[in-house]
């Protein structure tokens, strides 16, 4: 039976850097326990620290909600799963079935796709993320799936495989199914990490665009705080009569990077006042301080049957540690996962956690990854790893 194998705890006192005297009293920070008037209107909110894995604001985080158009994100990501293992070519052409024209040709936001022209699987992913393409989902569905059916089957595993518990998907763009596709503010905050995190080139590729253009037709991006909020980046808006405004956004500043979602706003002024004010505030009122680089290997984990006896963990970005401006709580860290890990192994797999725990707020765990492939050892090379851990 597998078991929990904690690492030594590690207790990091990390000073804050100080600032330079000034010659007039700075302005005072923001309460970190009183969040900004403007999030007031809204149901729901939330805003996640990434590099830290820290809950700043919650307002009814596991509250299960209608998404809309924010399901698309999950249709991203699945598709940045499958260009990651090589089984999804953004250099694919695809062209617009008989049956997705006629169900999907000019419902909602759409690329204006048709059954004349080939498009690339690049350029909907493009269209998807920043001009909420209903038409294209279907068409990268069907395309890569072979049918709609399949992708909503892929969508459902990787929120399981996430821990997405509040989540369910029946579509693949968010179109209103009667209350089969629903999320929590949690659950996709988790999911914009895992894209940031297991896929950080392609989140730029293809999030954060202002405008988008095919086949001859430019559309501008929705997004409330693109262009207008400081190292704001996405990710998807989200709206229908049944599910109000909603907003999942992320922005980064000097190597910090924050998600917020927002969402049953009644009206987008709402949403946009609530997503600014929400990301400014979680800057503000917080210090971040830096515990490990991307790609830095914090320890090793023992493997079992593989050609290698342990593998190195490490970061697949920069993780740091929050607190409220101005505060110097020790920073607790443990390293934890199932062991011992089982060959194979490839490089880049979460293998396991980096529980991160500041003064006495709520322990929270961050992935790492494997360093290096361990393959499965062959019969001699494991019989000689057994002789080795008897006499270690």
């Amino acid at each position: 039976m597998k078991r929990l194998l904690p690492s030594a705890l590690l207790v990091l006192a990390l000073p804050l850097v100080a600032a330079p005297a000034a010659l007039t009293a700075p302005a005072a920070a923001p309460d970190p326990y009183v969040a900004p008037a403007e999030v007031a209107p809204v149901p729901i909110a939330l805003l996640i620290d990434v590099g830290s894995g820290q809950t700043l604001f919650a307002k009814e985080p596991d509250r299960r909600f209608v998404p809309a158009s924010i399901t698309k994100v999950m249709t991203l990501y699945v598709a940045f799963e499958l260009i990651a293992r090589h089984q999804l070519d953004p250099h694919a052409r695809l062209r617009m079935s008989e049956g997705a024209w006629k169900a999907w040709a000019h419902v909602g936001s759409t690329m204006f796709l048709d059954r004349e022209h080939d498009v690339t699987v690049d350029e909907l992913l493009l269209g998807i993320a920043n001009v909420s393409a209903n038409d294209g989902c279907v068409v990268l569905a069907e395309g890569a799936a072979g049918s709609v059916a399949n992708w909503v089957a892929l969508m459902n595993a990787e929120a399981r495989r996430l821990g997405m518990a509040d989540s369910h998907f029946g579509t693949p763009n968010g179109w209103m199914d009667e209350g089969e596709t629903y999320v929590s503010a949690r659950d996709l905050a988790t999911l914009a990490t895992a894209m940031l995190t297991r896929h950080p080139d392609l989140y730029h590729r293809y999030i954060g665009h202002e405008t988008m253009s095919w086949n001859g037709i430019t559309q501008h991006n929705h997004d409330p705080i693109l262009g207008k909020i400081e190292g704001a980046d996405g990710i998807k808006t989200g709206f229908t009569n049944q599910a109000g405004y909603g907003f999942l956004g992320s922005a980064s500043r000097g190597g910090r990077r924050l998600i917020m979602v927002v969402a049953g706003a009644d009206k987008p002024k709402d949403r946009a006042k609530a997503a600014a004010a929400l990301i400014d505030w979680g800057f503000a009122a917080f210090d971040s301080r830096p515990l490990f680089g991307a790609g830095t290997t914090v320890a090793s984990a023992g493997v079992q049957g593989g050609e290698a006896r342990s593998v190195p963990l490490v970061t697949p970005v920069a993780y740091s540690a929050a607190s409220a401006k101005g505060t110097r709580e020790p920073v607790r860290l443990r390293i934890v996962y199932e062991g011992p890990l089982e060959a194979p192994i490839l490089k880049g797999a979460p293998v396991a956690n980096l529980e991160i725990r500041v003064g006495n707020q709520p322990a929270h765990r961050l992935p790492l990854v494997a360093g290096a492939d361990v393959p499965r050892a062959h019969f001699f090379t494991r019989l000689l790893n057994g002789l080795a851990g008897l006499v270690s």
